[in-house]
């Protein structure tokens, strides 16, 4: 799976994992989170279940995104 594959899932996921966490980010944040939990949730599903394509890279994108969104609320600045 390409990098390239993976920033532009990351995007998609970022969207879908601010709404199903209920947080407002802005376009850039949302856009990082997506793509670095795409990177990451990619490439340890991938390792995983390489069987699943296109799918697996989505559902591991969504997770990855979703783990770094969790972990932002927690630890992340207070305002």
């Amino acid at each position: 799976m390409g990098v390239v594959y993976l920033i532009v899932i990351g995007a998609a996921a970022g969207f879908l994992a601010t709404r199903l966490m209920k947080i407002e980010a802005g376009l850039l944040p949302t856009v990082a989170i997506g793509i670095a939990g795409a990177l990451l949730g990619g490439f340890l599903l991938e390792l995983v279940l390489t069987a699943m394509g296109f799918l697996g890279g989505l559902v591991g994108a969504v997770l990855g995104a979703l783990v770094l969104i969790w972990l932002w609320q927690r630890f992340g600045p207070r305002e």
